[in-house]
């Protein structure tokens, strides 16, 4: 296929169009007339005012008023349990702003008293936003502080859709994956997450323009409103070992520990105890909703097993994730080819994920944009998204069956939920494995099709190998080889 091919202007790169390239997105557009015309040229023909960019904006904000819309329920009668869960509106915002203070004037972390459970970035969010709201009676408040953060996520979102399709290399149209994601638009409201999300992805777009320093700013305050972004630099750490250049790594983490270290330091001198608080409460809590640990713990207890405490559960999550770190940098070393660095990225968080101590349904958000520059197939991530779309459904089913102790008939039943945990879990490891298959056979990876190395890798684009670990080597001859005989 002529996408696939060298570009005939280099000053004016051909973009590559999903509609020709993937298989589903072809059979798709056939009820729009088909795929785009084979006399048009993205990239070298101007589109006019219907530029990848402003398409892409206008999807993500449809996508939102949808998410926003799905909330409709509770935003007439209010988030109550347990018909909020019935509803299948839920959201952390109005819950936390009603019973960590906020409603009653208490800046998160800073107050006196302040037991809040995410790191610094979000409280300064989450208190912000919480001086925006109007006064009124309990219930319009809660309803405004819902309402100012869904708007707020929705420009972040936005922001990360053109910050993915900004990235350097010739596939804009993928960022249409964060634009449309089903678990964007489910999940996206529930928490503070695509904050979080937004800045990683500015972040590994300053890395793939070589501005390392600023990156690891981005990759920083990314780690001080929530934690998993700092794993990107086990996937810069991986490079560097398999290039032979420390250089990024050095600068990159410097100013992330530097940065995150000056958001962090004014609350913590401020009030010590709030800011250790978040540390705290993730270090002693047990299994989560959602998390292989508390689906072990729910079939335990239906079975009669002994199920596992918090030390347990704390114990084993660590371990869990130090193996498959050793697995993931094993498959970074041994590769014929050096990984990407989109693609290091997505296993080390996926892995993280499913070894965590919880599995909150809103983070899918943490992976969208990662699959997106990772592995843009657009079948497999329909099919993830459907599956992460059933256990949302089911969560919400079954937490409506603990709060209001109802029968089993009216509600979704432990072993179904179960089952979707389980689902979705199964779901993040096949990406994983199809990732891994990627590294490992670079003819199926989507972005070195395109003749390009690592367009999201920055300094270590086109960098030689300086270091591969070959566990199996070949016996050596007896006999001297022969040359092959010229063609």
């Amino acid at each position: 296929m002529h996408e696939t091919q060298p570009p005939e202007d280099e000053r004016r790169p051909r973009i590559v169009v999903p509609s020709r390239s993937d298989d589903v997105l072809r059979n798709f557009t056939e009820v729009l007339g088909g795929p785009l015309g084979t006399r048009t040229a993205p990239g070298v023909v101007s589109p006019g005012i219907f530029t990848v960019e402003r398409v892409l904006i206008v999807v993500t904000a449809l996508a939102a008023l949808v998410g926003i819309l799905l909330k409709g329920y509770c935003r007439a009668n209010g988030w109550e349990t347990p018909t909020q869960f019935y509803a299948t509106c839920y959201s952390d915002f109005p819950e936390l702003f009603r019973n960590r203070g906020m409603a009653a004037g208490m800046f998160p972390i800073l107050g006196s008293g302040s037991q809040f459970e995410y790191p610094v970035l979000i409280g300064l969010i989450a208190g912000v936003t919480a001086w925006l709201v109007p006064g009124g009676d309990p219930k319009t408040m809660a309803l405004a502080y819902f309402d100012i953060n869904a708007v707020l996520l929705a420009a972040v979102a936005m922001v990360t859709v053109v910050v993915v399709a900004r990235m350097p290399g010739r596939r804009p149209w993928d960022a249409a994956m964060v634009a449309v994601a089903p678990g964007i638009v489910l999940a996206g409201t529930i928490n503070w997450d695509l904050w979080a999300a937004c800045l990683l992805a500015m972040g590994m777009y300053l890395f793939a323009r070589k501005r390392l320093v600023l990156a690891g700013v981005l990759i920083g305050l990314a780690t001080a409103t929530k934690l998993y972004p700092v794993l990107v630099l086990g996937a810069i750490l991986l490079l560097a070992v398999r290039s032979g250049r420390w250089r990024p790594l050095l600068a990159t983490g410097a100013s992330a520990a530097a940065t995150w270290v000056l958001v962090n330091l004014p609350f913590a001198l401020m009030n010590p105890s709030g800011w250790a608080y978040f540390f705290q409460y993730s270090a002693d809590r047990g299994a989560g909703y959602s998390s292989a640990w508390f689906a072990y713990n729910l079939v335990a207890g239906r079975l009669g097993w002994s199920g596992l405490g918090a030390e347990g559960v704390s114990i084993l999550s660590a371990g869990f994730f130090v193996l498959a770190c050793a697995g993931i940098a094993a498959v970074a070393l041994t590769a014929p080819r050096r990984p990407r660095l989109a693609q290091l990225a997505f296993l080390i968080v996926g892995a993280f994920i499913l070894t965590s101590k919880v599995y909150s349904p809103q983070y899918v958000v943490w992976l969208i944009p990662l699959l997106a520059l990772g592995r843009p197939r657009w079948r497999d991530f329909l099919v993830w998204q459907g599956i992460e779309a059933l256990h949302w459904a089911a969560i919400w089913m079954y937490l409506g069956q603990v709060t209001s102790a109802g029968s089993s008939q009216h509600n979704l039943d432990m072993p179904y939920y179960v089952l979707a945990v389980a689902a979705h879990m199964a779901a993040v490891a096949y990406l994983m494995a199809r990732v891994t298959w990627d590294i490992y056979n670079p003819a199926y990876d989507p972005i070195r099709r395109h003749h390009l190395d690592d367009p999201h890798g920055g300094p270590f684009a086109d960098a030689p190998d300086r270091f591969r670990w070959r566990i199996r080597r070949r016996a050596a001859s007896p006999l001297p080889s022969k040359a092959s005989p010229s063609l």
